[in-house]
């Protein structure tokens, strides 16, 4: 069986019409797989399609502050992609005349482009003959072939990149490497594929054994690390509040928040009042209240915040305070931003 001329004739019938699909400018393809990197397609088009109406060119991502590009990132998590596609961006407009570099080895030189995103835009906009190896194609080859080598250790990445060379259609490459992706996302999904109606079923090793919920193989993840987020919503008598900007090398770097009280268990409402005065310099405030009732908890990849939004009134002003009206401007962790949309005082 020829696994790539199947894979070929499955995209052709089967592809989705995607707004990257209609064009191999390589400034909307590097921004599409930047994007879809750990997003759903769905989730992704809103935030592709606003980027492209703001930003048309990879000039006007240049040129624009960190602070939109945030704005317009908002949501999508994994803040430090927003950043590093701003800073590639600068450089592709000041050392690269605005012109991308047209191989593997040029991309993979550019911020935030790994193996995956160079092999990507080196092969769909300049027909480069380079193998994309992401989780849909991990998912189709290991199922495919019955490899049960996990999928995130050195070995296993070092194998699975060899295979994909060997079975790629060097003369197809633009279609075949958009086509296994897309047979991954769509045919041999994750949860309850589509194994019967599938073209590759008479060869697949794992559902000849039996193993197709089983493959692929990931070792097992870091110990998830719970921290606990005080956020205190100051509030004074022209409705202003303060945000401050997060800096280092954490989560959520240069994303704005409210002054934050970080603990190592919930606390309740003395402990709050009691570490008030190192946060912030004014007078005793006139309520403390808690605001969500009901737990958060934002899940990240390796830490669960377990979040409280503590309202804290006072009747003298805020100096350098922020119009409650005005927070939706400002770019801000998602967590903040579905707080600031309930928030009403």
């Amino acid at each position: 069986m020829n696994f790539s001329r199947i894979i070929l004739e499955w995209y052709d019938l089967n592809k989705r019409l995607l707004p990257w699909r209609n064009t191999n400018e390589p400034y909307r393809i590097w921004l599409s797989e930047i994007m879809l990197q750990q997003t759903r397609v769905a989730q992704g088009i809103p935030y592709y399609m606003r980027f492209v109406e703001a930003f048309p060119t990879v000039q006007d991502l240049s040129s624009a502050s960190e602070e939109q590009v945030l704005k317009l990132w908002q949501g999508l998590g994994y803040y430090s992609r927003a950043r590093n596609l701003h800073a590639t961006a600068k450089i592709i407009t000041e050392k690269y005349n605005g012109k991308f570099p047209d191989t593997y080895k040029e991309l993979l030189q550019l911020k935030g482009i790994g193996d995956y995103t160079a092999s990507a835009i080196a092969s769909i906009c300049f027909g480069r003959p380079e193998a994309v190896v992401d989780g849909n194609v991990y998912r189709v080859l290991s199922r495919y072939y019955g490899i049960d080598l996990p999928i995130n250790g050195s070995e296993g990445v070092l194998y699975f990149k060899e295979l994909a060379k060997e079975i790629m259609d060097a003369k197809n490459i633009r279609d075949y490497n958009q086509g296994i992706m897309e047979f991954g996302a769509l045919q041999c999904t994750p949860k309850n594929p589509d194994c019967n109606s599938c073209p590759l079923q008479k060869s697949c090793v794992a559902l000849a054994t039996n193993r197709i919920d089983i493959l692929p193989v990931k070792l097992k993840k870091n110990k998830v690390r719970n921290r606990y987020f005080n956020y205190l919503v100051l509030v004074d008598e022209n409705k202003q509040t303060l945000l401050q900007q997060r800096k280092g090398n954490g989560i959520w770097q240069n994303l704005y928040e409210f002054p934050l009280l970080e603990t190592e268990k919930y606390v309740g409402h003395t402990e709050v009042a009691d570490n008030l005065k190192e946060l912030v310099a004014l007078e005793e405030p006139s309520e403390i209240y808690l605001y969500n009732e009901n737990k958060i908890v934002h899940k990240l990849s390796h830490q669960h915040l377990h979040t409280r939004f503590w309202i804290i009134t006072f009747e003298s002003n805020l100096e350098n305070g922020i119009q409650i009206a005005e927070l939706h401007k400002y770019p801000v962790p998602v967590l903040i931003a579905d707080f600031i949309k309930t928030f009403k005082i």
